[in-house]
């Protein structure tokens, strides 16, 4: 596996909406990563983007070509680094990534924290409505990482998956259980205990399971 996409961006306005929003990115060659993402990298919406559990976003490289099938409007413009991502491997996505995941990317190490909830920003920055319910339904939304070690990455530089605390938990399967509506009480306490899993996505697994519990007792 290598580094075969690197992204960051100003904040800038989008056409079709007029919003603001840091989701236009342009590609380097490389860059320096710090705790809190890429250096010179920003997100307008910390709610949604940035902070330590989401300081690097991630969006698989074959789930654009799926995209432009589904939305053909999108040919040319649905392209990798387009839909806000900053890294990008050609060998990585939702059904091969684990929660917990900790990947050495050139001198950076990252830990794989939760999925992207993809938002109508997403949309208003290709103009196309309905592109972020499908990336939700289709359970292929990216992810994010905490960073561990910061330090710098280049195009070409070698990703390797240094540890994996929950081999059995693919990204895939905590979308599966967050848009089931009766997921199994197991399955909850199975995910709600996942090393490096994010405070957010912990949280809301662990309203369910409160919520499940009380609904079978």
């Amino acid at each position: 596996m290598i580094v075969c996409g690197l992204y960051a961006g100003a904040a800038s306005v989008l056409e079709a909406s007029g919003q603001r929003s840091g989701i236009v990115k342009s590609p380097h060659a490389a860059v320096r990563v710090s705790r809190d993402g890429v250096v010179g990298d920003v997100q307008i919406d910390r709610r949604y983007h940035g902070g330590p559990e989401q300081a690097l976003h991630q969006f698989a490289r074959n789930t654009y070509t799926a995209l432009v099938a589904h939305f053909p409007a999108l040919a040319g413009s649905a392209v990798p680094g387009s839909i806000g991502e900053n890294l990008s491997c050609a060998t990585l996505d939702e059904d091969t990534v684990c929660v917990g995941d900790v990947y050495a990317w050139g001198a950076v190490e990252l830990e794989v924290t939760q999925p992207r909830r993809p938002c109508t920003k997403i949309d208003a920055r290709y103009g196309v409505d309905g592109v972020a319910y499908w990336l939700a339904a289709r359970r292929t939304p990216g992810w994010y990482f905490r960073v561990l070690q910061p330090g710098a990455i280049a195009l070409g530089d070698t990703v390797t998956l240094i540890a994996r605390p929950n081999p059995d938990v693919p990204l895939a399967r905590l979308l599966a259980a967050s848009g089931d509506a009766c997921p199994s009480i197991t399955e909850l306490e199975r995910l709600v205990d996942c090393t490096g899993l994010g405070t957010d996505w912990r949280r809301r697994l662990q309203e369910r399971l409160a919520f499940q519990r009380e609904r079978s007792s």
